[in-house]
């Protein structure tokens, strides 16, 4: 692929061409990338306070008896949304899905462990362990180019 800017003082509006010769899943997920809005900024609930959760701050987000909660540096917030909805609103670049019921941060993750059989377990920088189900061991390998 080839990148090329052109700056010209005359133009008023920023203007992105994708040439290609065909469409592909390439370029479908170019356009997709370019026209996503920056990461949105999510709020959860700690007690009975809403507080403003950067996304750098999470380490894990998991569901556990119906309710879903983000892990973060400062403590564990009660989220309102659904996993697949946070996975829409998370930084794609950093946030990886690893089991139907967990998020994880891959900037938190200290070192994978690939000795269990059929999964991998992942040391997160709070000291816990997440672990990537059978499902999502591909995708995960795909990510770390093993």
């Amino acid at each position: 692929m080839q990148i090329r800017i052109e700056v010209d003082e005359a133009i008023k509006e920023t203007e992105v061409i994708v040439r290609a010769a065909k469409m592909t899943d390439e370029v479908n997920n170019l356009v997709k990338r370019i026209s996503e809005d920056t990461p949105q900024v999510l709020s959860g609930f700690s007690e009975d306070t809403l507080e403003i959760i950067e996304q750098e701050d999470i380490i894990r987000i998991y569901a556990s008896a119906g309710k879903v909660y983000a892990v973060t540096k400062n403590g564990e917030y009660t989220l309102r949304l659904r996993l697949y909805e946070l996975e829409e609103r998370l930084d794609k670049n950093r946030f990886v899905r690893i089991s139907n019921s967990e998020i994880i941060n891959l900037k938190m993750a200290k070192r994978f462990d690939l000795s269990f059989a059929g999964t991998i377990c992942v040391m997160l920088s709070n000291g816990t362990s997440a672990y990537v189900s059978r499902r999502y061991v591909s995708k995960i390998k795909r990510l770390l180019g093993i």
